[in-house]
């Protein structure tokens, strides 16, 4: 996992299998960025092979964290398996999912939260 930065968003990239195993770490690294003032954060799942409902988890938590901080949690899912996971969940409404991380990276932090339209729904 790789925590970056780009054009004022702070990018958390994962790889691998998510799960009960894996998730606290994500957890924790979400936690880090977030409460070190991060109002912006892309998780970047493009390398994630398998996401479980720890994962999940992981994401509706960092998600809520998010609103509840002034901020946004977008969440880059390029898979199709995974975004069933999502979708199956009811959670593709809920969470900024995006297919390309550019409709939230071409906003730029200063112009805010990307906008309805670029939501990927």
């Amino acid at each position: 996992m790789q925590v970056g930065e780009d054009r004022g968003w702070s990018v958390v990239s994962v790889r691998g299998v998510v799960d009960v195993a894996t998730a606290p770490d994500l957890r924790q690294r979400l936690q880090e960025v977030q409460f070190a003032g991060a109002t912006t954060v892309l998780v970047d799942l493009d390398r994630v092979e398998l996401l479980d409902s720890f994962g999940v988890g992981v994401l509706v938590d960092a998600h809520k964290r998010a609103r509840s901080l002034g901020g946004q949690l977008a969440v880059l899912v390029t898979r199709e398996r995974l975004r069933r996971v999502f979708s199956l969940a009811g959670l593709d409404v809920t969470l900024d999912l995006i297919a390309d991380a550019e409709e939230v990276l071409g906003t730029g932090a200063a112009d805010g939260p990307a906008s309805e339209a670029g939501r990927d729904r």
